[in-house]
This record gives C-alpha cells, sequence and structure tokens, in this order.
C-alpha cells in the first residue's frame, strides 16, 4: 500500500472552512515533494484549538484512494 508522509500546519481557522462547506479536499506537499490530494474530512480526530500540527502518514490503496491515516510524531 502506497504511503506518503505530510508536515502539516493548518489553523483552525482554516480548517473550519471545512465545516462552512468551502473547502473538501486538502492540497499538500509531501516531505518528498509530491503533491497529494485528499479528502479534509480524515483530519477531523487530529483538529485541536490550535488547528492541526505534526507529521503524518497517509496511506493509499492501490487505485491511489485514501485508505488511513497516522498521526507518527
Amino acid at each position: 500500500m502506497p504511503a506518503i508522509y505530510l508536515n502539516l500546519s493548518v489553523s483552525a481557522e482554516e480548517y473550519q472552512r471545512l465545516y462552512q462547506g468551502t473547502a473538501y479536499h486538502v492540497l499538500a506537499t509531501s516531505v518528498d515533494g509530491r503533491r497529494v490530494r485528499f479528502p479534509a474530512w480524515v483530519l477531523q480526530k487530529f483538529v485541536t484549538r490550535e488547528g492541526i500540527r505534526g507529521r503524518f502518514c497517509i496511506r493509499f490503496n492501490d487505485e491511489n484512494r485514501f485508505e488511513s491515516i497516522e498521526k507518527i510524531d
């Protein structure tokens, strides 16, 4: 299963756009320089008052569809 590692820093205000219906996907750059797009809702369990911060591993299936995400730091 392919995996991509990301360092994310998203403010709580930026993430709130998901709840307002204006943001459905996150577009980010992995630590190795690849661009990745994934559904914003997968980050919901990582939201704190400060937003979302940390290093994450996102796994995709063989058809490049989201499978799982975990915080690794």
